[in-house]
C-alpha cells in the first residue's frame, strides 16, 4: 500500500480552504442565489444578466452601451452578446447617439418596460427568502462589508 506523507495544514491557514474560506462561501452563495433566481426567470426566458441590464435601463433608459458596461463592470464582448439576445427578444432597441455616431444608446421597448411590473417582485421574494432570520442591521452591515471587500480588491 502506498501512502503519502502530507504535512498537516497549520491551524491559522485552515480558514482559507474550502469549505471554510470566505471566497468559497461567497461563490457558493452566488451560485445558489443565481440558481434560485434563474428558476424565477425561466418562465420569462431570461437570465440573471438580462435582469441586471433591465434594472440599469429601468433606472435610466437610453444609456450608452459603455455606461451600462461600466456600471456593471462588464467587458464589452460579454455585454454585447447579452444585448444582442435582448434585442432579438424585443426587450431593447439600439440607436446611434445623435451627437456622436460611435456611441450606441440602449432603449427599452414596451416588452422590456412591461417586465418591470413582475420581475422586481420575483427578486424581492428571493431576497426575503435569503435574508430570513437576518435583522435589518445585520443586512446593512453585510452589504457594507461586501462593498468594502469589492473596493479592497478593486484597489489592488
Amino acid at each position: 500500500m502506498i501512502s503519502s506523507q502530507v504535512e498537516p495544514i497549520p491551524m491559522h491557514l485552515k480558514c482559507l480552504l474550502a469549505p471554510h474560506g470566505i471566497g468559497y462561501r461567497i461563490k457558493l452563495l452566488s451560485q445558489l442565489a443565481n440558481r434560485k433566481f434563474q428558476e424565477r426567470l425561466d418562465p420569462y426566458k431570461l437570465t440573471p444578466f438580462h435582469w441586471i441590464v433591465l434594472c440599469c435601463l429601468w433606472q435610466e433608459d437610453g444609456q450608452a452601451t459603455s455606461s451600462i458596461g461600466d456600471r456593471l463592470q462588464q467587458v464589452g464582448g460579454t455585454l454585447t452578446g447579452v444585448l444582442d439576445r435582448m434585442s432579438e427578444r424585443g426587450l431593447i432597441r439600439r440607436e446611434r447617439d445623435a451627437q456622436d455616431r460611435r456611441i450606441w444608446r440602449i432603449w427599452l421597448t414596451d416588452a422590456g418596460l412591461e417586465l418591470r411590473q413582475t420581475l422586481p417582485m420575483a427578486a424581492l421574494e428571493l431576497l426575503q427568502m435569503m435574508m430570513q432570520d437576518i435583522s435589518e442591521d445585520e443586512q446593512t452591515l453585510l452589504s457594507k462589508c461586501v462593498d468594502r471587500l469589492i473596493a479592497n480588491l478593486a484597489e489592488v
